[in-house]
């Protein structure tokens, strides 16, 4: 029986110690596991803020308490992404960390809608104050310039200059290379007739050469929205002809009701073989400017821009058409007059005549208008 049982007393107590020391190292591997659980989760801890002290840039801080110092210039690309942003934003020095910046993003609908351009911040701003900067438009630092309708080239040039601040000499430079202004092929090389007319908003470091490719690409913008291309095969007319024409228009009135009907009298011209005979290509000939009326001895100039002394229109634009006239060349009204003159140049009331007789009577009230203003 001893054999089979617990044995003698001498071996139940040998059973008794070994279990003692079997929990006594029970406790001492839980203890131990505690003890290297705690320093995994130190390290762990410790290894985060080191880690986010390297990828923020500033000892850790997840985000700047702001409102910043200094300036730095940012540039938002078109197409950048709020992500894209928000990097762009850490390598300048502006945002402790590119998830700062999405956080604050992403409790701000606006975010999404961040403008294209340049912005001028601060260093170690805080990602809220960046992005409420970021987000308002008006903060984007550019160069407005607004260039109305029927400027001829070296105006609308001197404008751009003056406003955009960058050299005269630099944009008459630019202009000179129409090919890589974007020119489309049908206008021949001609820059006059193609820098459109409008308001643009210009990068601060653009270069006159982008300014003038984006007043050629505003002018296709126009120029498909009035289907030129269409429009001008449909008169039995190339693109430029019509653009031609519009700027002629566009000079030779003020009123958009008249413009229609402007177009019409230099089609029928142009259809009987009348020469055109208007002041202000005489004028383009000559570089006069700030008078509608011309002298005989302008009129006698030879140049194929005198349509006077040559049939036909002349070989491109004289001014910078808007596309009121654009669509106006292209829909002339219903008429036959061969004649126009305008007989009050303060309101621009303008008169149409079918005959030379009809004609010389509103010429006469033209000079009485002259006679009594200081406007002619």
């Amino acid at each position: 029986m001893s054999e089979l049982g617990l044995g003698t007393p001498e071996t139940r107590a040998s059973t008794r110690h070994v279990r003692r020391r079997r929990g006594h190292s029970a406790v001492a591997t839980f203890l131990a596991l505690a003890v290297v659980a705690g320093l995994l989760g130190a390290a762990a801890y410790f290894g985060r803020s080191a880690l986010s002290g390297v990828f923020s840039g500033d000892e850790g801080l997840d985000d700047f308490p702001g409102p910043g110092t200094g300036a730095v210039s940012v540039q938002v690309s078109p197409g950048d992404s709020v992500t894209t942003i928000g990097s762009t934003l850490v390598e300048a020095g502006v945002v402790a960390t590119q998830d700062a910046f999405l956080d604050a993003a992403s409790g701000n609908p606006a975010a999404t809608g961040i403008q294209p351009g340049t912005y001028e911040l601060q260093l170690e701003m805080s990602a809220a104050g960046a992005l409420g900067v970021l987000v308002n438009s008006e903060n984007r630092q550019v160069e407005a310039v607004t260039v109305p309708e029927g400027l001829r080239l070296g105006e609308t040039l001197a404008r751009i200059a003056e406003d955009g601040g960058v050299p005269l000499a630099d944009l008459e430079t630019a202009a000179a290379d129409p090919v890589a202004l974007g020119l489309p092929a049908y206008a021949d090389g001609h820059v006059e007739g193609f820098l459109f007319p409008a308001t643009y908003e210009f990068e601060p470091d653009s270069t006159a050469a982008e300014m003038l490719a984006v007043m050629v690409a505003r002018f296709d913008q126009a120029a498909t929205t009035v289907s030129l291309e269409a429009g001008a095969a449909a008169l039995g007319l190339t693109p430029l002809e019509v653009v031609t024409v519009a700027s002629i228009i566009e000079d030779e009135t003020s009123r958009a009701e008249d413009m229609s009907r402007v177009a019409r009298v230099i089609y029928n011209r142009l259809d009987d073989g009348m020469p055109l005979q208007l002041d202000s290509t005489v004028s383009y000939a000559v570089g006069s400017t700030g008078t509608v009326f011309t002298t005989d001895e302008e009129r006698q100039t030879d140049s194929p821009y005198n349509t006077y002394r040559y049939a036909g229109l002349p070989p491109g634009p004289i001014t910078s058409p808007g596309e009121a006239a654009i669509a106006a060349a292209l829909a002339p009204a219903a008429g036959d007059w061969r004649f126009f003159v305008a007989v009050n140049l303060d309101t621009g009331e303008t008169r149409f005549a079918r005959t030379a007789e009809e004609h010389g009577a509103n010429v006469l009230v033209l000079q009485q208008y002259c006679r009594d203003s200081d406007l002619c």
